[in-house]
């Protein structure tokens, strides 16, 4: 698998290395859950300490000043250590108001432009307002691309998708590198999927976009998509013949995709084999009474029937 370079900007490169790592929530879960237990013990130990020496049990006097102040103490940091609990909880288990927001940086990741919109409105536009516009879409680009050389890649993805709503529809080239710097925002936030889309809408808009089809092709070789994968490294080396990592790939794909496909027939043999016994079994016979041969010449088969076969 290749080791995926993300490019922001036409002129500049950054590497594609992001690790979401829960170890020190989990550590700091556990240390929680020792002081609970070590609490809830020294707790119990108090209470029974107080129902003895105060004959609640047996109808006696209230606690002293100094057994409530404790008590007060005991509650107090139990309702601390409660508090960090749900502090900790991991994003996936916690409660709703943090998932809806999951769900809302979700919905605004996957948002589309609706270009056909744009072009009606901007047939009313002037000249002027257009390269306004135009200028305005080139200064939020710049700002983004420096809010993702920072890692904030969700704000340069919301900055992005901003100048794709303003950029004028007739610079395709300016509104491809916006989708294909978007993408390379999503890849971070590892929304592959969604960086596809940005990729295939850079490519419609220029279809010579060598950086975007590259960034398409390592995309869809993480997703074992092998031979689309291969036809955008192979598109890379007609515009860039030098490419060094579409030269390398059109080497190093096809006996993958061939250990993949021979991997996949003998499956799919298998799965048939299985169904033809199934059918066979009533009539005393099997798959083993049928043999397949292949005619070197043509390349085609023809089965036998072998009556003594067991």
């Amino acid at each position: 698998m290749p080791k995926i370079t993300e490019l922001t900007s036409s002129d500049d490169e950054y590497e594609d290395a992001v690790d979401v790592d829960n170890e020190n929530i989990a550590m700091q879960t556990k240390e929680i859950s020792d002081n609970v237990t070590l609490l809830d013990s020294a707790v119990n130990e108090d209470l029974i300490r107080k129902l003895h020496d105060s004959n609640i049990a047996y109808g006696g006097g209230g606690e002293t000043k100094e057994e409530d102040s404790a008590s007060t103490v005991h509650a107090a940091s139990f309702e601390e250590i409660n508090q960090k609990q749900t502090d900790c909880v991991p994003p996936d288990e916690g409660n709703k108001s943090h998932m809806d927001q999951n769900d809302v940086q979700a919905e605004y990741i996957d948002e589309d432009i609706d270009e056909k919109s744009m072009r009606e409105k901007e047939e009313h536009l002037t000249f002027e307002e257009l390269e306004a516009n135009k200028e305005e879409a080139t200064n939020m680009k710049l700002e983004a691309n420096e809010l993702f050389k920072n890692d904030k890649s969700m704000e340069a993805i919301e900055i992005y998708t901003q100048a794709l709503k303003i950029c004028p529809t007739k610079y395709t080239k300016e509104r491809a590198i916006l989708y294909g710097n978007r993408a390379a925002a999503k890849i971070k936030i590892d929304s592959k999927k969604s960086a596809i889309d940005d990729c295939n809408k850079a490519i419609e808009l220029w279809p010579e976009y060598v950086r975007a089809i590259l960034r398409r092709a390592k995309l869809f070789e993480l997703d074992e998509k092998l031979d689309e994968a291969l036809n955008d490294y192979k598109r890379v080396y007609e515009l860039e013949p030098g490419q060094r990592e579409a030269c390398e790939a059109i080497v190093r794909l096809p006996p993958l995709i061939d250990e993949r496909n021979e991997r996949l027939k003998e499956e799919m043999l298998g799965k048939l084999k299985d169904l033809g016994n199934m059918i066979l079994k009533p009539f005393g016979l099997s798959t083993s009474n049928f043999q397949v041969q292949k005619d070197p010449s043509s390349g085609s088969y023809s089965i036998n029937f072998n009556q003594n076969s067991s």
